[in-house]
């Protein structure tokens, strides 16, 4: 049996560091998906995900430091759009992991039928 790659095992440790960090937070994922359909202003995606603007503007300096989401100025307003659509992909892959594994579960705890 081989050993890890080192490149690879580099790779894992800033996707850990960048990445994984960003999606760390259900607000932030929140946020990427809102931004999948469309541009936003900070005020719009409070309202659209219910949080409050110092909040939610945390949120996307994390997401835009992680590069996850980009910001254009226009006039008085912030515009953040989605930097990397493929990361929805990504989550969606996850979710559907998700599922699955608590269908598994829940298919271990259902009494058996006799």
């Amino acid at each position: 049996m081989a050993p890890i790659d080192s490149l690879l095992r580099q790779e894992l440790d800033e996707l850990v560091a960048s990445m994984c960090k960003a999606l760390n937070d259900s607000k932030r994922l929140l946020l990427l998906y809102a931004l999948r359909d469309g541009r936003y202003t900070v005020t719009e995606l409070c309202e659209l995900i219910e949080a409050p603007q110092s909040n939610t503007s945390q949120h996307l300096a994390v997401l835009r430091d992680r590069g996850l989401v980009e910001a254009e100025r226009q006039g008085n307003n912030v515009v953040y759009s989605l930097r990397h659509p493929k990361v929805i992909e990504a989550i969606d892959i996850l979710r559907g992991v998700m599922s699955d594994e608590l269908h598994r579960q829940t298919a271990l705890r259902a009494p058996v039928a006799r």
